[in-house]
């Protein structure tokens, strides 16, 4: 078990959450964190589906890595992403038909997000394949973690709901208080996300430099 979670496992799996997070410190994945947060459940279901095929995808690829032609490589790549968000796909239409439906292309769209071949050119293909497992999970949380932040606060001010159900009390309401309908707006997401890139960068000194 020790020689599963050594430090350097530790260290992949928790920097992605953080110093090295693909959204505030890498920049990919945004236009999905735009896209897709204007309610929390589409937003967390977005994210565990993006951490399930980040990390299934790395183990794959790590697994043929020295079997696949390098000239042919991303070819192999696209095609093992391809089948898993497909996979992903059909089982959200199975189970949970609501969430595909206001997901609509996004979920299909995973396949473009520069998380999953920026993890298996840089990790996968150079690491075994329960490294590049962890990786794929810290690389996901990192992912997921922004979004459901993003989505919480777009919902619950433009909204007044956190998963559909009412949270903002009528006596509110009833008082004067209203939505802010610029919460579900796109350009809000982008809005949100800078200015969580903009706390973290302000308490990690090492990404001012």
């Amino acid at each position: 078990m020790s020689k599963l979670m050594s430090a350097k496992t530790k260290e992949i799996l928790l920097g992605p959450l953080a110093k090295n997070n693909p959204i505030t410190v890498q920049v990919l994945g945004i236009c999905s964190a735009l896209a897709v947060t204007a309610k929390l459940e589409p937003a967390l279901v977005m994210g565990i589906s993006v951490t399930i095929i980040v990390a299934f995808s790395n183990v794959i690829i790590s697994l043929l890595r020295n079997t696949i032609p390098n000239r042919i490589r991303i070819i192999v790549q696209l095609v093992v992403v391809a089948a898993l968000v497909t996979i992903v796909s059909e089982f959200l239409k199975a189970f949970a038909y609501d969430v595909s439906v206001q997901l609509s292309v996004y979920i299909g769209l995973i396949i473009t997000n520069c998380i999953l071949m920026g993890r298996l050119e840089a990790f996968a293909m150079s690491n075994g394949p329960w490294e590049s497992f962890i990786d794929g999970l810290g690389n996901g949380f990192g992912y997921a973690w922004i979004l459901v932040v993003v989505a919480f606060f777009r919902e619950l001010l433009g909204s007044g709901t956190l998963f559909g159900y009412q949270v903002v009390p009528q006596a509110l309401y009833d008082a004067g208080y209203s939505n802010n309908g610029l919460m579900i707006l796109p350009p809000m997401a982008l809005i949100l996300v800078a200015c969580i890139i903009w706390v973290h960068r302000a308490k990690d000194k090492e990404l001012q430099e």
